[in-house]
């Protein structure tokens, strides 16, 4: 292996067992082809109108750039290429290959070009024949040219079939002829007989000709002698499986991915989407407060080899709105991941699972998440709708299935992605599972009223295709903390087969108050790939830094006395952190404490920090009359930080409210240099003029 950096690509293919979260994009104006530039129409409807799927397509529409439509189509050519670590995309070499053979063999007996012809299109789709049989001057049948193909690698196909073109008595150009919709009939000269008779037409046919008679029934070997009428399974051929054989392996979940970020991530990325497998989980800890437990799980991981080490750098940013679209939370982490060869031994054949927590309000949200490897430059990304319930009445949580727990955890106290109370669970997105397994089932119970702590069940039971095939009930009063409930299955007596479980409470009298219910699957495989994970511990719930996090979201909705309540909290205690401080200043200013500002972030101007504080010092002093001290604080703060528009128009307030108006005029001048629309600055300016 060479010394120099490499780039490693631990590839670790899995079954999807469920679609792909699907994306949350902003309603796109989508184009038709004709507003397209030239180049790009004739890509989208000449060069990749029979591979690209609808999907794409549909993207390709929404696109408004040309930046956007090239980097789509690398993007597009990318998840087609067989071999990523050579520097040639084989797919899209043969398939221009094939688009040039079609122009310069086929249509010549039509105005269109040779990709527009029914060969061209064949040929595009499924390569050059391995044999070619013509029969064209029978006079009792029309001209007829098969096509065999035998042993095609893809798995839409048979492994041998038969394509046939017709040269019919309405054109003179050769099409394909399917046989369900046309038949023996259609390829007999005045041919009289009954159209539904599609037998008899076989047999005089065959007569005529037995090669074409058998593909005239199906485009299957063996298959038409035995047939009455045309094949089933020929016309599935025809209009399911080779036209859609193209794509039948792109997982085109990228094109949506690249249109929701395309404003966000880098041009460097927008080729490198990788579908990855999400889940998130709503769970109350014992001080009440809620934390969103989520993983994300990409199909592949990327390492960049450095000297004897393996690396990656992972940035994540998360964001969190509500239902009207406000942004209520957002977050950045930074992973760095380093490993020796030995360590990398014992994770290269697995997935990677990165797993994440926090804090959030009550109230019903929608979750962005965005994985990007700076070494790689790829991207993955998961979104998931979240409810955080109101406290009141009886609820029960989502279920949690997992494959194993660690009891006793060593991070026991401490916030961490599934752990709960000393429990860590382990889950997977896919609900999978072997015969060996436990299936271990985690939910939450809250509201209960005394009656149903007393006299409450719980019923769980294990569905087959619908019919039931295990059940167990159990009291309320079994459970030491009805709050946190784990019960474990034995999968061992449960043959391999797509499940569901459900848990019922019941009442004293048996009858069902609630219910959740959640699909599992057990494989038919001794022994699954598990992940190795990559999770984020972080300090105990009490930590201030929990109540910042909470008081952040309640100002982001307007719940100002809340969040000063939780911000200040935090603040107390932790009052050296700059973070902190900031926030709850904020929150202060917002509330019109300017006085109470100015004590919070004093000890913060003598700091290293000194910048960051300054412009919301400047701004509580202006509020405050202290104008000249906010014009020498607004003033410092454009020195370290350049041209900031909003500081320029204060100092211009400033200068304007001490009389001195040169100066005002001079302040709001340069802001309108930067940003020529802002037409009350530009009536002050020009009043200003005119006055001196």
């Amino acid at each position: 292996m060479k010394k120099k950096e490499v780039l490693l690509i631990l590839v670790v293919f899995f079954l999807f067992l469920h679609l792909t979260l699907a994306p949350a994009l902003l309603p796109q104006k989508k184009k038709s082809p004709k507003d397209l530039p030239p180049q790009y129409r004739k890509w989208l409807e000449e060069e990749v109108v029979y591979i690209i799927t609808p999907k794409e397509r549909d993207v390709f529409l929404q696109l408004e750039t040309d930046r956007e439509r090239e980097a789509f189509i690398n993007a597009f050519w990318k998840q087609r290429d067989p071999e990523s670590l050579t520097p040639e995309n084989e797919f899209k070499v043969e398939h221009y290959r094939r688009i040039a053979y079609a122009n310069q063999h086929f249509g010549k007996e039509g105005p269109g070009a040779g990709w527009r012809s029914a060969m061209g299109r064949i040929y595009i789709l499924l390569g050059a024949p391995d044999q070619v049989e013509k029969f064209e001057n029978d006079s009792e049948m029309y001209p007829v040219v098969l096509w065999f193909y035998r042993e095609k690698s893809s798995s839409a196909f048979p492994i041998h079939f038969t394509w046939p073109f017709l040269r019919g008595r309405e054109s003179e150009n050769m099409s394909s002829t399917p046989p369900v919709k046309d038949g023996p009939q259609s390829l007999i000269i005045h041919y009289r007989g009954d159209p539904a008779d599609y037998l008899s037409a076989y047999n005089k046919l065959y007569n005529i000709n037995p090669t074409v008679a058998q593909v005239s029934m199906s485009l299957l070997p063996g298959e038409g002698g035995t047939l009455t009428s045309p094949s089933l399974a020929s016309e599935i051929l025809v209009r399911n499986k080779i036209p859609r054989a193209p794509y039948e392996k792109v997982e085109d979940a990228y094109a949506e991915k690249l249109l929701a970020y395309k404003d966000i991530i880098e041009v460097d990325y927008t080729a490198n989407y990788i579908p990855c497998e999400a889940y998130a989980q709503v769970v109350k800890d014992s001080n009440g407060m809620n934390f969103v437990h989520y993983l994300i799980e990409p199909k592949k991981l990327s390492l960049a080899q450095v000297g004897e080490r393996f690396r990656a750098n992972l940035e994540v940013n998360g964001k969190v709105t509500d239902l009207s679209g406000r942004t209520v939370y957002q977050f950045e982490r930074t992973v760095p991941i380093d490993f020796d060869p030995s360590q990398l031994e014992k994770i290269k054949d697995k997935l990677f699972s990165f797993q994440d927590i926090f804090p959030l309000l009550e109230g019903n949200y929608k979750l962005d998440v965005l994985l990007k490897n700076t070494i790689s430059k790829e991207f993955s990304s998961m979104e998931v709708s979240l409810t955080v319930p109101e406290t009141g009445g009886p609820r029960m949580s989502p279920l949690v299935l997992s494959n194993r727990i660690i009891r006793n955890s060593e991070y026991r106290g401490r916030v961490k992605p599934f752990l709960v109370g000393d429990i860590q669970l382990v889950p997977s997105p896919r609900n999978d599972f072997t015969h060996q397994d436990t299936l271990y089932l985690f939910f939450q119970v809250s509201g209960l009223t005394e009656e149903l702590r007393a006299a409450g069940s719980l019923e769980f039971t294990i569905f087959k295709e619908g019919e039931k095939v295990f059940t167990l009930s159990k009291s309320l009063r079994d459970y030491p903390d009805p709050s946190n409930i784990l019960e474990e299955f034995s999968l061992t007596q449960f043959p391999w087969a797509y499940y569901k479980i459900q848990v019922s409470l019941l009442d004293p009298a048996r009858k069902e108050i609630l219910f959740e219910e959640k699909d599992f699957l057990i494989s038919h495989l001794s022994q699954l790939s598990r992940p190795w994970v990559f999770s984020l511990p972080q300090p105990p719930p009490t930590a201030p830094i929990h109540a910042n996090t909470l008081g952040v979201q309640c100002f982001q909705k307007n719940d100002l006395t809340r969040a000063m309540t939780l911000l200040e909290k935090a603040y107390r205690q932790e009052p050296g952190s700059k973070k902190s401080a900031i926030d709850y200043a904020q929150a202060l200013f917002a509330a019109r404490e300017y006085a109470r500002v100015k004590e919070v972030l004093t000890p913060h101007l003598a700091g290293p920090d000194r910048p960051d504080f300054l412009l919301l010092f400047a701004q509580s002093c202006q509020a405050l009359g202290e104008l000249r001290e906010a014009i020498a604080l607004y003033k410092e703060y454009l020195s370290h930080f350049g041209a900031n528009i909003n500081a320029l128009n204060a100092i211009g307030e400033c200068y304007y409210q001490l009389g001195n108006f040169l100066e005002a005029l001079v302040a709001w001048e340069k802001s309108l240099e930067l940003s020529p629309k802002q037409e009350k600055i530009r009536e002050r300016v020009d009043s200003l003029r005119r006055k001196k």
